[in-house]
């Protein structure tokens, strides 16, 4: 990918000419002069020409990585923020106006790529920003993606837990709290073992394209949750349905915002969005809006149905996990539980891969000034090393830091920063070099500011919330 990299920033293609605008220019005459810009970039050449011999991301692999980054931890949730934000209307309505947002934000983050040559999200905004907002992009992608690495392996560590209770009461007809102690019946001994002989094998490739043949089945395990769910509804009792009496409408402003973070979670996908557009076989801007608008439309149908089926059977009384709010006998939500599991750990790979490069690209960057070439012995090496390193070092927390959800609660808002602030900053920065017309400038910059003032009361609130819950438990 660094190689890669590197031949792109060459590749980029002059500056483009400046089209002049007439003052009195109709909202029609704007939109055309906005899609030429989009025209214009989609037509030049792909950030990794030189390396196109290799495997490359059709579209239906580019769209099925793209939903396994979005669709994780937060599908358990959303029930619960549901609930939260007041009722199945409220819900929808936060859902649909932060999709705006988040489509914009792949959208920008796709041509702040074509127009700087750079494969990874943290050498967009170095290049486009300039270093010091580059390095605090490194700095925050970097944490952000470890601390949700160690989220995903404590949620597989619960998962197996359930699970081994779970069969241990089908098999034996006896309670959980009766099973016996094994090394072979801990769920951290299975976790070790899959961290072995799935994960690990699984997060050695060095290009994300390989990732698109687990991606489906990660993305099918995660659709067969909200069947499960909506089964469940359909089927349950109805004296057993409707705990509680289900609010409707808004139940309070401050409900609302609480949940934004929550939901933006669950839709995240940006911090692997420009790795997966310089992968793919497609390049051009106009494709990728394509991908991302329809990515973003089935995750908008699986997190709605799972969350409106979710909190119609609970209603408030849904828990943070919806798979907890169902017994441990029930067939259906312990395929559910299984195959979620085996979801979480196909994104984990994403991920790591991900974090991985913030710290390989400097290595190798390193290396080359010292010796001037990167043989591809010491790329494997590093990457090998890294990856280990990696694993091991999140599997030990999350093995020994099982309450590591108080963490993940405080830094929780830094995702504002990869879907609103960075690309908020991409194209305030992008207008002032790139040759458009007064007009498109003073528009885009202004949207900008609007992007990057939202994700800034989004990381604002949402830490404070989060750090006034943990000292409250304290």
């Amino acid at each position: 990918m660094y190689a890669a990299c590197e031949r792109a920033r060459a590749s980029v293609c002059p500056a483009r000419s400046c089209r002049e605008f007439s003052a009195g220019l109709s909202m029609e005459e704007l939109a055309r002069e906005s899609i030429s810009l989009l025209t214009s970039a989609s037509a030049k050449p792909p950030l990794d020409a030189a390396a196109a011999a290799g495997p490359r991301l059709g579209s239906m692999g580019a769209i099925f990585i793209m939903l396994k980054s979005a669709l994780g931890a937060g599908l358990l949730n959303f029930p619960w923020a549901f609930g939260r934000a007041g009722g199945v209307r409220s819900a929808v309505t936060v859902e649909l106006v932060s999709l705006v947002f988040l489509i914009s934000g792949l959208i920008i983050l796709g041509y702040a790529s074509s127009i700087s040559g750079q494969c990874t999200y943290q050498a967009v905004v170095k290049e486009v920003c300039g270093p010091a907002i580059g390095q605090l992009c490194e700095i925050c992608f970097v944490f952000n993606i470890f601390i949700i690495s160690v989220a995903f392996l404590v949620i597989v560590d619960d998962q197996l837990e359930k699970l081994c209770g779970s069969l241990y009461e089908l098999i034996t007809g006896l309670p959980e709290s009766e099973m016996p102690y094994h090394v072979y019946t801990d769920q951290r001994f299975g976790l070790v073992l899959l961290c072995i002989f799935l994960i690990l094998p699984l997060s050695i490739s060095r290009e994300i394209s390989f990732q698109k043949y687990t991606s489906v089945l990660g993305t099918l395990a995660a659709a067969y949750l909200t069947i499960a769910i909506i089964i469940k509804y359909h089927t349950t009792p109805s004296v057993l349905v409707h705990i509680t009496p289900l609010t409707s409408g808004i139940s309070s402003w401050a409900s609302m915002f609480s949940v934004i973070p929550t939901i933006c979670f669950g839709f995240q996908c940006h911090e692997a969005s420009i790795a997966i557009y310089s992968s793919m076989e497609n390049q051009r801007l106009s494709h990728w809006v394509f991908i991302s608008v329809v990515s973003m439309i089935i995750c908008l149908i699986i997190y709605s149905l799972t969350g409106v089926y979710g909190y119609l059977t609970f209603g408030k009384d849904v828990k943070a996990d919806i798979l907890m709010s169902y017994t441990g006998d029930d067939i259906l939500m312990l395929i559910a539980r299984l195959l979620f599991g085996v979801s979480i750990i196909t994104i984990y790979p994403i991920i790591l891969l991900l974090g991985r490069s913030v710290i390989q690209d400097p290595l190798l960057s390193w290396w080359q000034r010292r010796h001037g070439v990167v043989t591809a012995a010491f790329e494997s090496r590093s990457r090998y090393t890294l990856t280990v390193l990696w694993i091991t070092v999140t599997l030990l927390i999350a093995m020994y830091v099982p309450d590591i959800s108080k963490v993940i609660s405080v830094i929780g808002g830094i995702s504002a920063f990869f879907i609103f602030i960075f690309p908020g900053l991409c194209l305030m920065f992008a207008m002032q070099s790139e040759p458009v017309s007064c007009k498109v400038r003073v528009t885009l910059t202004v949207w900008g500011v609007v992007t990057l003032l939202c994700g800034t009361f989004i990381f604002g609130q949402s830490t404070t919330i989060a750090f006034m819950q943990v000292l409250g438990k304290i």
